[in-house]
């Protein structure tokens, strides 16, 4: 009987080392996963005066195939610590404060210069 009691304690012992690993285990991949996203993230940085695109998060019912989900321009007035910025209404002047990561950056000039390469070649087409 004492042998089996003791046999039976070292079992015990041996599957809480291998629980104590597993969970040991489980951070490290945890945390090299982590660092893993976290390096592809990329910063973003809006400064005053900027123009930006609002992501409209509450356009839940029935939004639309084709409809997008970003709202704007608006324009950049403060920047705050730890990702908070103030934006002000290019119409109605009115001003509110977001969290930075439902914003992007507004390329005006892309949107320009895409308008003036098909006015451009708009008629030209070439046929072999």
């Amino acid at each position: 009987m004492d042998a089996a009691g003791s046999h039976r304690k070292l079992q015990l012992q041996e599957l809480e080392e291998i629980r104590r690993e597993a969970y040991e285990n489980s951070n490290i991949y945890k945390e090299r996963t982590k660092a893993f996203h976290d390096k592809r993230i990329g910063r973003k940085e809006f400064h005053i005066g900027d123009k930006v695109l609002l992501y409209n998060s509450r356009l839940n019912l029935m939004p639309g195939k084709l409809r997008s989900r970003w709202d704007g321009p608006y324009l950049v007035i403060n920047v705050f610590p730890y990702g908070v910025v103030e934006l002000q209404d290019m119409g109605s002047q009115r001003s509110f404060k977001v969290n930075g990561h439902r914003l992007k950056v507004f390329h005006e000039d892309l949107k320009e210069h895409a308008q003036e390469e098909e006015d451009s070649t708009f008629g030209l087409a070439i046929y072999p």
